[in-house]
C-alpha cells in the first residue's frame, strides 16, 4: 500500500491543530481513517501508532494488540531511524522541498507534524530522552484505559502465533515462522531504501527541465561532497 503522506499531513493537524504550521481542519471521522488506512488496515506500526487512541474512538469495538517494547531498546532505534532522519540538517529539508514541489507528496512534513503532536513539542530539540520516556509510558497507560481488558492483547513478540491467533480468532498459520523484522538494521534498510527511491524518482522527473538538469545538478554535487566527508 503507498503510503498517504498528505492525508497524513492532514490527520496530524487535525489530531493536533497547535503544532507548527497547522492548518485548522475539522477533526477526523471513522470515514477519514477508512480512506487513509484502507479496508485492509496495512498501517506501518511507528506511522499509524501516534494515531492510536484516535483510532480507538473511531472505532470502539475494535481489538487491540498491546506491544511494550522495553523504552531504551525502542528509543534507541526510534532517535536513529526516525528522529535524526525526520530533522536531519539540511538533508532533511531538501529531500522534504524536492518531493513537495516536483511529486506532490510531502513526507517530511507529514512525519514532522506528527512528531511535534505525538511529543506536544514545538522543536526538534525538545524530543529527547526524558520526554520520550514521559510519552511513552503515558501513551501505554491511555490506551490502557481505553480498552477493556476483554478487547486487548498484551503481547510479547517472543510469543510466536498462538496467543495472538487466538485472541483475533483466527486459525495458526501452519509452516509459516512468525515475521521477526522490526529490528534496528531492518528499519535502517527500509529507511534508506525509502530515502533513495524518493531521491531517484525526484532526479528523473526534474531533469526534463533546463531548470531541473541545474537544480539536480546541484543537489548531487552537494550529495557528492558530503559523501566525500564521510
Amino acid at each position: 500500500m503507498e503510503t498517504k503522506w498528505n492525508m497524513i499531513e492532514n490527520a496530524a493537524e487535525s489530531t493536533w491543530p497547535t503544532i507548527p504550521g497547522a492548518t485548522p481542519r475539522p477533526p477526523f471521522k471513522r470515514e477519514d481513517w477508512d480512506e487513509l488506512w484502507g479496508s485492509e488496515f496495512e498501517i506501518v506500526t511507528d506511522i499509524g501508532s501516534p494515531f492510536v487512541p484516535e483510532l480507538i474512538k473511531a472505532y470502539p469495538d475494535a481489538k487491540v494488540v498491546i506491544v511494550q517494547r522495553d523504552f531504551d531498546s525502542w528509543w534507541r532505534s526510534f532517535e536513529t531511524n526516525i528522529r535524526d532522519r525526520v530533522f536531519a540538517w539540511p538533508r532533511s529539508t531538501i529531500i522534504g522541498f524536492i518531493t513537495s514541489t516536483f511529486l506532490g507528496i510531502r513526507p517530511t512534513h507529514a512525519l514532522r507534524k506528527t512528531l511535534f503532536g505525538f511529543f506536544d513539542v514545538k522543536s526538534s530539540k525538545e524530543i529527547n530522552k526524558t520526554r520520550g520516556r514521559q510519552v511513552y509510558d503515558e501513551y501505554f497507560r491511555t490506551i490502557r484505559e481505553m480498552v477493556p481488558p476483554e478487547r486487548r492483547l498484551e503481547y510479547t513478540v517472543g510469543d510466536g502465533w498462538e496467543p495472538l491467533c487466538d485472541f483475533l480468532g483466527v486459525e495458526v498459520p501452519q509452516g509459516v515462522p512468525f515475521p521477526r523484522g522490526n529490528d534496528g538494521a531492518a528499519l535502517e534498510k527500509a529507511a534508506n531504501t525509502r530515502y533513495k527511491e524518493y531521491y531517484i524518482l525526484t532526479l528523473k522527473m526534474i531533469s526534463e527541465t533546463l531548470v531541473g538538469r541545474v537544480f539536480a545538478g546541484c543537489v548531487c554535487g552537494w550529495m557528492a561532497y558530503r559523501w566525500l566527508l564521510r
